[in-house]
């Protein structure tokens, strides 16, 4: 099992990631709509890995 550093890594490159797939989908919304939603679904599969995470990191936190 990783480590709760490793988690809150993971956690914060998930959150990095989703930040850029939201300002990129936002920005190519009129020039490529498909595109753009494909970038939002990626950020919504990101966005529930992130609440795993967090869950799983609050979860550690309890059994310390």
């Amino acid at each position: 099992m990783p480590s709760l550093a490793q988690m809150n890594g993971s956690l914060h490159i998930h959150n990095f990631y989703i930040g850029k797939l939201k300002a990129k989908q936002e920005q190519l919304f009129e020039s490529d709509p498909e595109l753009a939603q494909l970038l939002d679904n990626v950020a919504a599969v990101l966005s529930e890995h992130a609440v795993v995470l967090a869950d799983d990191i609050a979860d550690m936190g309890r059994d310390d």
